[in-house]
């Protein structure tokens, strides 16, 4: 295929991060006990829509561009929203312990993987590691769910800003909100959500 014949898309990073923000930001709330239990039928609305429909169709763009770490993170936690859709009110809480120790392992060796991209997606997946860990804890009675929803909630706030930064750096053509260096230098340059400024 020529270079004219190629198909060019968008970066799909900044609606992954935006669905992943919202949904973590209102469910955090909950957790954090800031927002009443009633309002899970907000976030459940928004796990199936935004942080699991938006973020799946993010992951699957992701593929298309060729970034391997923005297609396995927007996938894997399009799919979380979705199953957590449809589990949270059938699941026991060990059986949501496990749920989110599993992502918790997932998140922890993606964390890694940040080193080598910029620096506010390292406090986004080293936020949501710390977050699931706390929240699996909480669903095992070790302890309870706030400190899991404070750092959520900060963890989607931070996804948020890396959105908008994605957003307003791409259509000014420079850095307004900057990401920051990567810890760690890779060998070849990704896309996308990849970029440092």
């Amino acid at each position: 295929m020529s270079d004219e014949a190629k198909v060019t898309i968008a970066d799909p990073g900044p609606l992954g991060l935006a669905g992943f923000g919202i949904t973590t930001v209102i469910l955090s709330l909950i957790n954090a006990h800031v927002t009443s239990p009633n309002a899970l039928g907000v976030v459940l609305g928004l796990a199936l829509c935004y942080g699991g429909g938006a973020q799946l169709l993010a992951g699957m763009w992701e593929f298309k561009k060729g970034n391997t770490f923005g297609a396995t993170a927007f996938t894997s936690y399009g799919a979380f929203w979705i199953a957590f859709y449809f589990i949270v009110h059938a699941a026991p809480k060990a059986g949501m312990g496990v749920f989110l120790l599993m992502y918790g392992i997932l998140t922890f060796y993606l964390w890694i993987g940040t080193f080598y991209l910029n620096r506010a997606l390292f406090f986004v997946f080293l936020t949501l590691w710390l977050a699931f860990v706390f929240l699996a804890l909480g669903n095992f009675n070790v302890m309870g769910s706030q400190v899991g929803g404070w750092i959520g909630l900060v963890c989607g706030i931070l996804a948020l800003y890396t959105s908008a930064a994605g957003v307003i750096n791409s259509v000014a053509g420079r850095t307004i909100f900057p990401v920051g260096q990567p810890m760690s230098r890779p060998q070849s340059a990704g896309g996308g959500m990849t970029r440092a400024n």
